[in-house]
């Protein structure tokens, strides 16, 4: 075994973990990996795909997928409480492949598009749970626990949001008007939309959960109990009224099953929707995302002021910079309620462990 961390810190990454969420940390959570460490092992002939992480040709066994994952893995450090993590990855929103959407590979992600053009009325979804992308995923995540025997923790693939995974088979500009003219059959639509979600998260939960340390999404934030990241990008293109209709009830029903929701708030159209958001009592955090031409680390102070006087958890970002980390804190505050999560090189360790040890978290 070649990935630099040893079984007995997942203890400690556990205890910080619930002492987060519990409010009794007195820190925040910070992630720190490294990037460039010496693998110690030879690298796999196989090469990462195009496209996304685990979207390989089915040609590919999952023994393969897992053998690249383990040298990748073997090249990082795990500093602060960072950890070893693997994410299924066959597209955003793979929840529509599973109801037997047609897949599209392209460089840097995966669209999914109906067999059909249906009108809403006519549309009436299930999932065969032998669906052979359901499959694909339950044979990675058994394959990586063979290999790891639970030193690694296994992500849940990125199932989708309800109104985005709707999208798919009612692409955009049709399902817009659908809000309006049969507003009855969205929300029949997203009724079994979200009892296909549990029964596709069920069954590849009951292939983690032998040995699997906990939970995580496409968003690395440990529980050892249900997690997961809700997302709706839809909401992107609608006002607060649509949104608490529409979208909100569906989450907050997804929430009460979850120990450990948080919400993937992306770009800066979905800020009107922050305060709906928040008013859900088992929403337990929200992750903000600038957006596309919206630098990260602009100050954002009031977002994450907002989310944490809700009594939220905040995570900063996808793509942050530790140095950034001080200054956004000062402003925003609550620093103990805050969680990120970033990468650095080996170069750079003295400095990032200085960081770490001001936070506690080393």
């Amino acid at each position: 075994m070649t990935i630099a961390f040893d079984p007995e810190r997942w203890q400690t990454v556990k205890k910080n973990a619930q002492a987060w969420w519990d409010g009794t940390l007195g820190r925040p959570l910070i992630q720190v990996r490294l990037y460039d460490r010496p693998p110690g092992r030879a690298e796999p002939k196989l090469a990462h795909p195009p496209w996304k992480e685990t979207f390989y040709d089915l040609s590919v066994t999952p023994e393969e997928i897992v053998d690249r994952w383990d040298y990748d893995l073997s090249c990082r450090e795990f500093l602060g409480d960072s950890f070893p993590w693997v994410f299924p990855d066959l597209g955003p929103g793979v929840l529509a492949a599973f109801m037997g959407a047609r897949t599209q590979q392209a460089t840097g992600t995966v669209w999914f598009h109906p067999n059909e053009d249906r009108e809403a009325k006519d549309i009436r979804f299930s999932m065969d749970l032998n669906n052979a992308w359901l499959r694909r995923v339950k044979d990675i995540c058994r394959a990586a626990q063979a290999r790891w025997e639970g030193l690694v923790q296994i992500s849940m693939t990125d199932l989708g949001g309800n109104l985005d995974v709707l999208s798919t088979f009612r692409p955009n500009e049709k399902l817009l008007l659908d809000l309006v003219d049969c507003p009855e059959e969205v929300k029949r639509l997203t009724g079994e939309e979200h009892a296909i979600w549990w029964k596709a998260f069920e069954a590849i939960d009951a292939v983690l959960r032998p040995c699997n340390p906990g939970y995580t999404a496409w968003a690395p934030i440990f529980s050892e109990t249900p997690f997961y990241m809700l997302q709706c990008d839809f909401c992107y293109m609608i006002g607060p009224k649509m949104f608490d209709e529409f979208v909100k009830p569906e989450l907050e029903a997804t929430c009460q099953k979850l120990d450990h929701a948080f919400y993937h708030l992306d770009g800066v159209g979905e800020l009107p929707h922050l305060d709906s958001l928040l008013s859900i009592d088992a929403l337990k955090g929200v992750q903000w995302v600038p957006g596309a031409g919206n630098p990260q680390f602009k100050d954002w102070s009031e977002v994450y002021r907002k989310i944490i006087r809700a009594g939220k958890r905040a995570q900063v970002g996808l793509h942050c910079d530790w140095r950034e980390f001080d200054r956004l804190v000062d402003k925003a505050g609550g620093a103990e309620n805050m969680i990120m999560i970033c990468e650095a090189s080996s170069a750079e360790r003295p400095e990032v462990e200085a960081f770490l040890k001001r936070y506690g978290a080393l």
